[in-house]
């Protein structure tokens, strides 16, 4: 039997279809000469000659990639000149598979590393985000012992690649990538650790969020210094995505979370101070002017929620109208009050009217960018519903109440927040006696859910102890 070939499949739809290599050549628009000499075997074919090949024989495109990586890949000596246009297009078309074998081919020739490195950026500046993926792990591998730079911006790279809605799978991808921020450059350092506090926020582990931030604060100081206050200005090869300033003052904003999270009030009241008092930033662009000002309206809407969980309820009304002139910010309003406001029970139905018709919105927004990412708001939201819950359940109005437990159960099944998961277990446990039977069967079907994302009762009643880094009421 013959080996099947792309000069082959090219020479029998010729036959079949009654065309010419004159004829073809009109259609594909490669020269009948080339055509001949690629069917007689006597030259090889490019990438973007095969894909007008593949073109004008009516087929998908990349249809014969695989045949090409046997044909053109198959000796030691690989040529890159082929080699490269090949990856683009596979990684253009996901022809993963593909790519994954043009990889293992070059396993052995450290040569390739850094050419592979640089298609890898661009691909993941292109989003091609699967394809990158897999080139910054072959590189990874590479250089495994090497200690290098290019080995911590892999394990950067492949740690945002990494982040999803899982916040399981957010959480190995971070501890895997801990160890290797030190070795990036100074200015990308910056930008990891942001990353990695801003993952261990979605993950409530306000330890290691704290630490990070700190380090971050520390390293930012330190160049901040070096630019604008020491006599003999230091430049820099490269910028960090973000004005310096606003690594120190986000730091603040993340450790004022933690002070928070921990009950220390007055702490916390200090750092937003820290991140209130801009008197010392020396950055003047359109730019920097947009984070200070942003800064400024948490800072305010902060000391507002701080005076609040300290138990200056006065400053509710306050609090509510300022934050109303702010969108972005109403779902976190909200769930602190009613965290405030099922911890001192007290009535708060003529705020939630007010905002009821946004509560649906919320939800609707997760994946929009705008201040804060996706994995936040998901992770705020399903939080959110956990607290409106409780509210409505302890203030009787069960129907509604066990409809929103419902649709928060769901939402912490989405993102597999065993710590939510496991407060809205604790909820319908509480409240089993108000649920309607058909409430019982959803509720039943999501718990089957859990089971079958292999998080299993016994495995979320490990992770009751993390649940204390959450205040419940």
């Amino acid at each position: 039997m013959n080996q099947k070939t792309i000069r082959a499949e090219l020479e029998d739809y010729l036959k079949k279809n009654y065309i010419t290599i004159n004829q073809f050549a009109e259609v594909s628009g490669v020269n009948s000469g080339t055509l001949s000499s690629f069917i007689n075997g006597n030259r090889s074919i490019s990438i973007p000659k095969l894909d007008h090949i593949t073109e004008g024989m009516g087929l998908k495109e990349g249809t014969f990639y695989d045949l090409y990586v046997d044909e053109c890949f198959t000796h030691p000596s690989l040529n890159w000149r082929r080699l490269r246009p090949l990856l683009y297009r596979c990684a253009e078309l996901d022809k993963l598979d593909c790519i994954g074998r043009l990889l293992e081919m070059m396993t052995n020739n450290l040569s390739y590393t850094p050419l592979l490195f640089d298609i890898a950026e661009d691909l993941f500046k292109q989003g091609q985000r699967a394809a990158a993926a897999l080139l910054y792990e072959r590189v990874a591998e590479s250089e495994k012992y090497q200690h290098s730079e290019r080995l911590a911006l892999c394990q950067y790279r492949l740690f945002i690649l990494a982040l999803c809605k899982d916040h399981a799978k957010n959480l190995r991808a971070a501890l895997r990538f801990e160890g290797f921020v030190g070795r990036l450059d100074e200015m990308d350092q910056l930008d990891a650790m942001k990353d990695l506090a801003n993952t261990y926020l979605t993950l409530h582990m306000w330890d290691k969020m704290d630490k990070v931030a700190k380090r971050m604060e520390r390293l930012a100081n330190i160049h901040y210094k070096y630019r604008y206050e020491q006599s003999r200005k230091e430049e820099f090869h490269k910028d960090p995505t973000m004005p310096l300033f606003a690594y120190i003052l986000y730091a603040h904003i993340l450790c004022s979370s933690v002070c928070v999270e921990r009950g220390d009030y007055d702490l916390g009241l200090q750092y937003v101070s820290l991140y209130s008092d801009m008197s010392w930033v020396r950055e003047d662009t359109e730019e920097s002017h947009r984070l200070m000002n942003q800064c400024k309206m948490w800072a305010k809407a902060n000391s507002y929620l701080i005076r609040l969980m300290k138990g200056e309820i006065e400053v509710l009304p306050e609090y509510v109208a300022y934050i109303e002139q702010y969108e972005e910010e109403i779902l976190l309003a909200l769930f602190m009050i009613l965290q405030i406001a099922n911890r001192n029970q007290f009535n708060v139905d003529d705020i939630l009217l007010r905002f009821e018709h946004q509560i649906p919105e919320f939800k609707a927004r997760q994946g929009e960018e705008g201040r804060y990412t996706p994995l936040v708001i998901e992770d705020r939201y399903a939080h959110f519903m956990a607290e409106l819950t409780l509210y409505y359940m302890n203030r009787g109005e069960y129907e509604k109440g066990m409809k929103y437990m419902l649709a928060g159960l769901e939402s912490a099944l989405k993102i597999n927040s065993k710590i939510c998961i496991i407060r809205y277990v604790g909820l319908f446990e509480q409240f089993r006696y108000a649920a309607s039977l058909e409430s019982q069967i959803i509720y039943k079907n999501l718990i089957c859910n859990v089971q079958n994302n292999n998080l299993a009762v016994s495995n979320l009643l490990i992770m009751e102890s993390d649940s204390d880094n959450y205040t419940y009421s």
